[in-house]
């Protein structure tokens, strides 16, 4: 029987959906009123917030307090030319009302601080972390372990990537499991100085995307407890496994309540 819930054209838009078993009208239904943000209109940004409204998830946010800049456009493949100068929130809600006009932007023009993501993380059901900066990743670890919101994870520098899934639930790992605190800063490099492949980030961006995609509907298995590396001069991928660690300060026993018992400036350590 045919959900009269979707109209003919989103019929049309997703019958590609619609017809896998596994998706079918109530997943496309499922996407639809979704809410997922995406934290970083960048390079990984890019291709999560494409995919995501074409697969029309009906409301996507997107975190960012950065300008589109020049050197940008070898692998932010959402923002043009035209857009130099422009908020990346603005460039990149435009981009979606182009492509998808059943998504709902929720531009957030700012950086992601401490003093902010809890109340960001209550509006959605899962966020995909494309930031750049480690100072984010464990903030964004860090509270949506803390609230139970699974995330997708991916980061990028020259030829390689690493991606993984945490489901912030009270039998699984998170970041900090695996990465308990940041290097020193200045002992890693990071793309504005030791560059990227254009091309990288639409991989790791767009594995990032099914792993949301897969959270929406419930369907699969996702990288959580499991990380991918990409080796993409070699076209290799590895797996290495992530397991809980009892005495984690965020989702073991360390006894870390809030975002705010931690030092975000340096090392991200507790």
């Amino acid at each position: 029987m045919t959900d009269l819930s979707l109209s003919a054209d989103q019929l049309d838009r997703y019958s590609r959906h619609i017809i896998m078993d596994d998706v079918g009208p109530e997943g496309q239904k499922r996407l639809l009123d979704a809410n997922v943000l995406c934290i970083g209109a960048g390079g990984l940004g890019s291709p999560i917030i494409q995919y995501l409204a074409a697969a029309g998830v009906g409301t996507l946010g997107i975190a960012d307090d950065d300008v589109v800049e020049r050197s940008n456009l070898q692998r932010q493949v959402i923002h043009g030319d035209d857009d130099v100068g422009q908020p990346k929130v603005e460039s990149a809600a435009a981009f979606v009302e182009a492509l998808n006009p059943d998504v709902t932007v929720e531009p957030h023009e700012t950086r992601v601080t401490a003093d902010n993501i809890d109340g960001l993380l209550a509006e959605y059901d899962v966020v995909v972390d494309g930031s750049d900066n480690f100072a984010t990743r464990y903030l964004v670890n860090d509270a949506c372990t803390l609230a139970g919101v699974p995330f997708a994870h991916g980061a990028i520098l020259r030829f390689e990537g690493q991606i993984t899934t945490f489901e912030a639930t009270p039998e699984g790992p998170c970041y900090r499991c695996l990465f308990p605190e940041a290097p020193e800063p200045g002992t890693v490099p990071d793309c504005a100085t030791a560059g990227v492949l254009g091309v990288l980030p639409g991989t790791v961006g767009c594995i990032q995307a099914t792993e949301a995609v897969k959270l929406v509907l419930g369907h699969g298995e996702t990288l959580d407890g499991r990380m991918l590396f990409y080796d993409a001069a070699d076209m290799s991928f590895e797996e290495i496994p992530v397991e809980k660690r009892p005495d984690c300060p965020v989702c073991g026993d360390g006894g870390v309540e809030s975002v705010h018992d931690v030092d975000y400036e340096s090392t991200c350590a507790i």
